[in-house]
């Protein structure tokens, strides 16, 4: 864990944006039993964790993808992150509707991008990596050169990094499930013991073997 990862932690943990409840699981509208809630929307009301999320994804940015041209963020998280982010970076944005407008000019892509432009997509969460994948498909079919992906946090599941790698796309997230599951156990958010069971979740969201124990 780095400096940057643990100071997003607990940014989010303070803020309930990651919230751990591994005795009271929340049900995903897949039916599988989660012990973890994120809503990384509420950073955007919280002013000083807010900025420490857009300049860590700046900081990212320029680190990972220094020769970026432009931000594209996902419909609808990522599109606030990618507006101030790119405005800190000085350059322009757009971002990439879950579908086509069914009026207008029926875009996907709002936002100017030319064709072989260095594109890096803004996205505030990755779970198993689908919704993420789709943005960045509709960008190379537009012809945009996608350099990659920051993301605020990553759970790490196993489906995700395997759709990311099979889609070769990069992804760089400012702190991720482990992290914040040992921060949380730091800070006295949920017991230590807890740890191994949100880790075994982690690993295999189907198997709920871990909730009881």
């Amino acid at each position: 864990m780095n400096e940057t990862e643990i100071l997003i932690a607990k940014d989010l943990l303070k803020i309930q944006a990651v919230f751990f409840r591994p005795d009271e699981p929340f049900t995903w509208a897949s039916g599988i039993k989660s012990p973890v809630y994120c809503d990384n929307r509420l950073t955007l009301t919280a002013p000083d964790v807010r900025n420490d999320v857009e300049n860590g994804l700046a900081a990212l940015i320029k680190e990972n993808y220094p020769d970026a041209e432009v931000l594209m963020g996902t419909s609808t998280a990522g599109i606030a992150h990618a507006a101030i982010t790119a405005h800190i970076l000085g350059m322009p944005m757009g971002y990439v509707r879950s579908g086509a407008k069914d009026h207008g000019r029926q875009n996907r892509i709002e936002g100017k991008l030319e064709k072989g432009q260095k594109t890096v997509v803004v996205e505030d969460l990755i779970s198993t990596g689908g919704s993420v994948i789709e943005v960045v498909d509709a960008l190379r079919e537009a012809g945009a050169d996608v350099l990659g992906i920051v993301s605020i946090f990553t759970y790490g599941m196993k489906k995700g990094l395997e759709r990311l790698e099979q889609a070769n796309v990069k992804n760089v997230s400012l702190t991720n499930f482990d992290c914040i599951a040992n921060v949380a156990a730091q800070t006295g958010y949920i017991k230590p013991e807890d740890v191994e069971r949100l880790i075994a979740f982690r690993n295999n969201p189907s198997d709920e073997s871990w909730i009881g124990k």
